[in-house]
């Protein structure tokens, strides 16, 4: 039996469906995402199940209970945004124990309790700063104690790294995923970052247009796409339609393929084909752009040395890795 299940969920919004029939099922324990472009309605969804937003119909189940006609305090969900939303009058120590005030829970337990997922945060040496005191990065724990603290029989993510930069975000990231770990805590996270969908998550919910498209876990969503828009928003696939794709791969293609641009290989010995139009240096990867028997290709190669590294206008041969076509509706 799930642990949440969304049920024929629809919401419209003066009259425009944000989504007319969203089903899903998530166990306990899940660390599921949300991933989609913005207005595809995954924090419309997000605020539907924990109550901040009504819904037009439709069931959403958590542990066997309809929490639909129920109130947000009473659902028994954290949920943590991209905005803080800390009280700049209090401490680190008040702001995570507003929750538990609010619940009427006994000082002393929880004195106990807030001391505790400080800890578990990493922010036990900061409990007497005020949030000015803080980083962002910092800001965004407090936030993430403040909806734990309270012990919620479910967490949901609403985009909280967005607002950080690219070390916190990733740091951050790591130590989200591993406390939802250790407390067995079943998690929706909200992001239309697809890195974070892939390192975070036991499956994802790719949407669009207000309907889940595709679900499943990172390696099936990246390598196997079921459509033009999975196969265009997850990674960097090249997208190429039936006469282009006959023309590249020089044999009848009757429909769309989808080709990973690290599943092409470049190599300077072989019968010249592509031609190398510009690179961008990625890190640890190198992004070509080539022309090959026509076809305007991306191709990402490796970053071992700077002796590998091809120049501008250099003819190379390409091959292509058969296990890596992908046909795209």
């Amino acid at each position: 039996m799930s642990y949440v299940s969304v049920q024929h969920l629809q919401k419209s919004y003066a009259g425009t469906p944000v989504f007319s029939d969203i089903q899903c099922e998530i166990g306990k324990g899940e660390f599921v995402t949300l991933l989609g472009p913005s207005g595809c309605g995954k924090s419309t969804l997000l605020r539907c199940i924990a109550g901040l937003t009504p819904v037009d119909a439709g069931k959403i189940l958590l542990d066997g209970q309809d929490i639909v006609p129920l109130s947000p305090q009473k659902r028994g969900i954290g949920m943590v945004f991209q905005s803080y939303a800390l009280f700049p009058n209090m401490t680190v120590e008040q702001n995570v124990a507003f929750g538990l005030r609010m619940q009427k829970i006994q000082a002393d337990d929880s004195r106990q309790r807030v001391a505790e997922i400080l800890r578990l945060v990493e922010l036990h040496d900061f409990a007497t700063r005020y949030p000015h005191q803080l980083s962002g990065g910092q800001c965004q724990r407090v936030a993430l104690a403040r909806s734990l603290v309270t012990r919620p029989r479910l967490l949901l993510l609403d985009e909280p790294l967005s607002a950080l930069d690219a070390r916190i975000r990733k740091h951050l990231r790591e130590q989200i995923r591993q406390i939802q770990r250790e407390l067995g805590l079943t998690t929706i996270f909200v992001t239309h970052d697809q890195e974070e969908a892939l390192t975070m998550s036991d499956r994802i919910f790719l949407m669009n247009q207000g309907k889940i498209v595709q679900s499943g876990d990172a390696e099936t969503l990246y390598t196997a796409p079921v459509d033009i828009f999975a196969a265009g928003f997850i990674g960097n696939y090249n997208l190429l339609d039936a006469d282009s794709a006959s023309q590249l791969l020089q044999r009848p293609v009757n429909g769309r393929i989808a080709i990973r641009p690290e599943a092409i290989e470049l190599s300077r010995s072989g019968t010249p084909d592509a031609l190398i139009r510009s690179h961008s240096l990625l890190g640890n990867v190198i992004r070509y752009r080539v022309e090959a028997r026509g076809v305007e290709l991306v191709v990402d190669v490796l970053n071992r040395s700077a002796a590998d590294l091809h120049p501008d206008g250099a003819l190379l041969s390409l091959s292509i890795d058969p296990s890596a076509l992908c046909e795209v509706a």
